[in-house]
C-alpha cells in the first residue's frame, strides 16, 4: 500500500513538473512574439490548440519540445522515486539493484564468500552503436542534459525567492536557445560527428558512472552486514567496460575507411591516457606523506632513486619537486613514464615507458601496499582506489572497437584475393560448403599470405586488408586489448567465420588471437547456431586458441532486429532463447565459457526494454558471468545522458548479470512448456508470414508506413538500405522499426500473437490455463508479454486507418487491414485473459504516459499525413517544390520520435 501511495506521488510530481516547465516554455515563447503558438500549447487537460495563427512547422517543433521536456520529467521522477522508495523501505526495494540482489542472496542462504567469488568473474561490456536511429542533433542533445540539471537544481527546497527566480530565468533561457537552434539535420552527420558524441560518453559520463555504481555496491554490501574485507579493493569488484562500433563498424557502412578506423584507436587512446595523467596528478596532490613523520621501506625509497637515475633530468626534477614528500615523488615518476607512453617515446628502453595497463597497475599496487603498511588503509581507499579501478576498467584503450563485417562482403573480398594472387580457375564464390571448407583447412595450414606487398585486388578486398593493416599497426604497437571482436554479420556456416582467418594471416594478425565471432541474426541461423558452434570450437585453429589461453572464453552475437524481421518479435524471442540453450549446451561439452553478445535495439521489437527484465529472462544457466550488450541510436542518451540515470543503468546491468549467473540449469527440463511455446510461435510465424509473404505487401508498406521520407534523413552517416536495392530483404531493421512506429502500427512489436494465441486456446484448452500459470511464474513468457502489450498500447488504430488512405488498391487494403486489426484486437483479449487482469489494473503508469501524450501525437499525426499526401503527389514531378514538405515531414519524425519515447 505505501510504495502504491509512492506510485501515485510521482505520477502527481510528473503532472506538477511537466506544467512548470509548459508554463516556463510559453513565457519563453510569448516573450519572442510567439503569443498565439504558447496559446495552443498543451497545458490544461494535456489538450492541443491547433490554429491557423501559426505554422505547422512552429507547431511542430513546439510539440516535439513539450515531449522532450516531459521525457526529462519522467527521467527525474523515476531518479526522485528510487531515492524515496530505498529511504522507506531500504536498498532493496528497488527490484534489480545491488540491494535486492544482494539481498535475494542472502535470503536464499547463499554464502558471502560464494558471492563475493561470483563478483570477481562478472565482466560486462557495453558497447555503443551509431545506428541510423538518433534523431536528435548532437547540439540538442547537449541542451537537454543542460536542461535535466536545471530540473534536478529545482529540487532542492531551501532555495531562497530570488535564487527560485533566477533558476527559473535560465531554463526559459536554455529553451529560447533551443527553440532558435532547431531540431533536426540539415545534413547527414559526418563519422567524426557520431564518434564526437559517443566520446563524450567514454571521456565524461562513464568513469563517474561507474564510480557510483561501485558505491552502491559497496553500500549494499555494508547494509547486508558482509564481511567488509571480502569487498575491499579493485580486484574484488565486477569489471565494467565498454565498446564502440564507430569506426569499426563496415556492416554496409561505405563511408567506414582504413584511415578512420586508425584514427579512432589512436583517440580511444589519447583520451585515456590523459585522463590517468590527469588523475595521477589530483592523486599526487592528495599524498603529501612526509617521510619526516612516516616510515618508508627501504626498498621502496631505493627504487625511488633507481627510477629518477633511468630518468636523468627529468628524474631528478621529479624528487626534487616534493622533497621529504615519497609518495609524492613515487608518483611524479609515474607521471614521466606515462608522459613517455603518451608520446610514444621509447628511447630509454622498457622500463622508461609503459607498455601496457597491467605495467602502470603492478605500480598502482605497490602505492597501495605502502599504504597498507603505513596504517593508511583509508586513505588507499579514498583517493587511489578510484584510479586504479579506472586502469582495471578502461586500461589504456577507453573503449574497445570492434570489427564488423558481412559474411557476404568477406566472400567477394576472398574471391578477388585469389584471383590476383594466381587461382584462376577458383570459384570461391559459387563453391558449396563442402569444397569451402576442403580448400580453407588446406590453407589455414599453412603461414604463407597470398599476395606480395601493395598488389591491388579489387574495392572488397583492398578495403578489408587495408583495415586490417591498420589494426596490425595498432597491435604492433600496443597491443590488442583496444580491439573488440572480428564480427561476422550473417553468419550462415563454419567458413564464414573460418574465411576470416585466412584474411588475418594475409596482413600477419594470425597469431594474435584476435576473437572471431559469429553473428547470429535471422531465425534459421539461430537454429543453426549449435551446429555452427560446435564445427568452430572443434577446429584445429580454435582448439589451439583454446589450449593456449587458460581463460579462453568464446564470444557468440545474437540478432534481436533481423530475427524479428524475419519471423516476428514472439519467434524471434523465443528463438533467441532456445538458442542461448542450446549454445550453452555445447559450450559446456568442450569446457569452454560462453559471452553471449546481445545486439539490442532502443525498441522492445528490437530486443529493448527494462534491462533487469530482459536479463531475468534469459534461460537459467546460460549465463556465464561474461556478457556484452549494444546500446543503439537514441538509447544511449536515455540510458546515459545523465550522470545519477547513467549510475542507475549499469547497476541494473551489471547486477543483473550477477544474479543471472547464479542461476543454475535446472536438472529437469519442463518439456511441456516447450511443447506449449513451439505450438505459439509456430501459429504466431505462420500468421507473421502471411502478411509479409501477401503479393501486395511491399505495395501495402511502401504506402501505409513513411519509409520513404526516412529514406531522405539525416539522423545517420549509415545508408538505410545494405546495398541500396529496394527490397524488403535489403532493408535495414531500424528503419523497418522505425518506419512501423511511426505510422504507429508497431507490428514489429505484436503482430501475429494475437491470431496465435486464439488458436491455441481453442485447440488446446488446458495447456491455455496452464499457460495462465507460466504467465505469472516464468519471466521469459512473463515479461514477453509485457512487452508486446506495451507495443499494443502504443499502437494507434484510428492513425493506422488514416494511414491506409494511401493505399490505392481496394482489396488489397481490406485483406491486409483485416489480418492486421483482427490480430490487433485478439492479442489484446488474450494477453487480459492470461493475465486475469484488466489493463487499466495492471498497467496503470503506461495509460498515464500514454494519456500525458496522446492528444498531441494526434495533432502531429494530422500534419504528417496531410503533408505526406503533398509531397508524394509533387516529388516526382514538381520535386523543388515538394522539398518545403520534406523538411517539415523530417521535423515531424523528431517530433514524433520524442513523443513515443524512441525510433528504431
Amino acid at each position: 500500500m505505501a510504495n502504491e501511495l509512492l506510485e501515485k506521488e510521482g505520477l502527481k510530481k510528473i503532472r506538477e513538473d511537466y506544467q512548470y516547465l509548459i508554463t516556463l516554455f510559453k513565457e519563453m515563447l510569448t516573450s519572442i512574439g510567439e503569443s498565439s503558438l504558447a496559446d495552443g500549447l498543451p497545458i490544461d487537460n494535456f489538450s492541443v490548440k491547433k490554429t491557423t495563427n501559426y505554422s505547422n512547422e512552429k507547431f511542430t517543433q513546439a510539440i516535439g519540445m513539450c515531449f522532450e521536456l516531459l521525457n526529462l520529467v519522467e527521467e527525474n521522477a523515476a531518479t526522485q522515486y528510487r531515492r524515496k522508495s530505498e529511504t522507506q523501505f531500504g536498498v532493496a526495494s528497488t527490484k534489480g539493484s545491488w540491494g535486492y540482489t544482494l539481498n535475494q542472496w542472502k535470503t536464499d542462504g547463499i554464502n558471502e564468500c560464494k558471492i563475493a567469488q561470483k563478483l570477481r568473474e562478472v565482466k560486462v561490456v557495453s558497447v555503443l552503436t551509431a545506428h541510423p536511429t538518433e534523431a536528435k542533433r548532437l547540439t540538442v542533445i547537449d541542451i537537454h542534459r543542460e536542461l535535466y540539471l536545471l530540473l534536478v537544481k529545482k529540487e532542492n527546497p531551501n532555495w531562497s525567492t530570488s535564487e527560485q527566480s533566477l533558476l527559473k530565468q535560465e531554463i526559459i533561457s536554455l529553451m529560447e536557445r533551443w527553440w532558435r537552434t532547431g531540431e533536426i539535420y540539415l545534413e547527414k552527420p559526418r563519422l567524426e560527428d557520431e564518434r564526437n558524441n559517443l566520446m563524450h560518453y567514454f571521456n565524461n559520463v562513464f568513469p563517474e558512472a561507474v564510480k557510483l555504481t561501485d558505491q552502491r555496491l559497496k553500500d549494499a554490501w555494508e547494509e547486508m552486514e558482509f564481511s567488509p574485507e571480502l569487498l575491499e579493493w579493485p580486484e574484488h569488484f565486477p569489471l565494467i567496460q565498454f565498446g564502440s562500433w564507430v569506426g569499426g563498424d563496415r556492416d554496409g557502412h561505405p563511408f567506414v575507411t582504413s584511415e578512420f578506423t586508425a584514427s579512432t584507436l589512436r583517440l580511444h587512446r589519447r583520451l585515456m591516457l590523459k585522463m590517468i595523467q590527469k588523475q595521477l596528478v589530483d592523486l599526487a596532490a592528495k599524498l603529501s606523506f612526509s617521510s619526516l613523520q612516516n616510515t618508508i621501506a627501504p626498498d621502496f625509497l631505493n627504487e625511488l632513486e633507481q627510477k629518477a637515475t633511468l630518468f636523468g633530468a627529468k628524474g631528478e626534477k621529479a624528487l626534487k619537486r616534493n622533497p621529504s614528500e615519497p609518495l609524492r615523488q613515487f608518483i611524479n615518476l609515474l607521471l614521466v613514464q606515462l608522459n613517455n607512453t603518451i608520446k610514444d617515446n621509447h628511447t630509454l628502453g622498457e622500463a622508461s615507458y609503459f607498455k601496457s595497463a597491467d605495467v602502470l597497475d603492478v605500480e598502482l599496487k605497490k602505492l597501495r601496499q605502502l599504504l597498507i603498511d603505513l596504517g593508511a588503509v583509508q586513505i588507499a581507499k579514498q583517493w587511489l582506489f578510484p584510479i586504479e579501478r579506472l586502469v582495471q576498467n578502461f586500461g589504456f584503450h577507453l573503449t574497445k572497437l570492434d570489427i564488423r563485417q558481412n559474411s557476404a562482403y568477406h566472400e567477394k573480398a576472398i574471391s578477388q584475393i585469389l584471383a590476383a594472387s594466381g587461382f584462376t580457375d577458383f570459384d570461391y564464390g559459387n563453391w558449396n560448403e563442402e569444397k569451402r571448407l576442403a580448400f580453407l583447412n588446406k590453407e589455414l595450414k599453412n603461414k604463407r599470405p597470398f599476395l606480395v606487398a601493395g598488389v591491388s585486388c579489387g574495392a572488397e578486398a583492398d578495403n578489408v586488408l587495408g583495415y586490417l593493416r591498420e589494426i596490425k599497426t595498432y597491435v604492433d604497437l600496443y597491443g590488442t586489448n583496444g580491439i573488440g571482436s572480428v564480427i561476422v554479420s550473417m553468419t550462415r556456416s563454419l567458413s564464414d567465420l573460418l574465411v576470416v582467418f585466412l584474411l588475418l594471416r594475409e596482413v600477419g594478425l594470425q597469431d594474435t588471437n584476435l576473437p572471431v565471432v559469429p553473428l547470429l541474426e535471422t531465425v534459421d541461423d539461430l537454429i543453426a547456431g549449435p551446429e555452427i558452434l560446435t564445427a568452430f570450437l572443434k577446429h584445429p585453429i580454435v582448439e589451439k586458441q583454446r589450449l593456449i589461453s587458460k581463460s579462453f572464453t568464446q564470444e557468440v552475437m545474437l540478432g534481436y532486429s533481423d530475427s524479428n524481421k524475419d519471423g516476428g518479435i514472439l519467434t524471434s524471442r523465443w528463438n533467441i532463447y532456445k538458442a542461448e540453450e542450446n549454445l550453452t549446451k555445447v559450450a559446456k561439452e568442450f569446457d569452454v565459457k560462453l559471452c553471449f553478445f546481445h545486439g539490442r535495439g532502443g525498441t522492445i521489437s528490437r530486443g529493448g526494454g527494462k534491462i533487469h527484465r530482459f536479463l531475468d529472462s534469459m534461460p537459467a544457466g546460460s549465463m556465464s558471468g561474461q556478457i556484452k550488450m549494444t546500446v543503439q541510436g537514441e538509447s544511449i542518451a536515455n540510458l546515459f545522458a545523465n550522470r545519477l540515470t547513467a549510475a542507475y543503468n549499469l547497476e541494473m546491468f551489471v547486477a543483473g548479470t550477477a544474479r543471472q549467473a547464479m542461476v543454475e540449469e535446472s536438472k529437469v527440463k519442463d518439456e511441456q512448456r516447450y511443447k506449449i511455446m513451439d505450438e505459439i510461435v509456430e501459429l504466431t510465424r505462420t500468421t507473421y508470414r502471411k502478411l509479409l509473404d501477401h503479393p501486395n505487401f511491399i505495395e501495402f508498406y511502401t504506402a501505409v508506413t513513411p519509409i520513404d521520407v526516412l529514406e531522405q534523413s539525416k539522423i545517420g552517416s549509415r545508408p538505410v538500405r545494405r546495398t541500396g536495392q529496394r527490397s524488403l530483404e535489403d532493408l535495414r531493421a531500424i528503419p523497418w522499426v522505425f518506419s512501423w512506429n511511426q505510422s504507429r502500427f508497431n507490428i514489429s512489436g505484436w503482430f501475429g500473437t494475437g491470431t496465435a494465441l486464439v488458436e491455441f486456446q481453442k485447440k488446446h484448452p488446458n495447456d491455455f490455463e496452464q499457460l495462465k500459470s507460466l504467465a505469472k511464474d516464468w519471466p521469459f513468457l512473463k515479461y514477453s508479454l509485457i512487452q508486446i502489450e506495451s507495443n499494443l498500447l502504443n499502437s494507434d488504430i484510428e492513425i493506422m486507418n488514416s494511414f491506409t488512405n494511401f493505399v490505392k488498391n481496394p482489396k488489397v487494403k481490406e485483406e491486409l487491414m483485416t489480418l492486421i486489426l483482427n490480430d490487433y484486437k485478439s492479442c489484446l483479449d488474450e494477453i487480459e485473459e492470461i493475465s486475469e487482469s484488466s489493463v487499466e489494473v495492471r498497467r496503470i503508469s503506461k495509460l498515464n504516459d500514454n494519456k500525458l501524450r496522446n492528444n498531441s501525437l494526434r495533432a502531429l499525426h494530422e500534419i504528417q499525413i496531410d503533408y505526406l499526401t503533398k509531397w508524394r503527389n509533387l516529388k516526382d514531378t514538381k520535386p523543388k517544390e515538394s522539398d518545403s514538405y520534406l523538411m517539415e515531414l523530417l521535423l515531424l519524425v523528431n517530433a514524433l520520435s520524442g513523443g513515443l519515447k524512441g525510433t528504431g
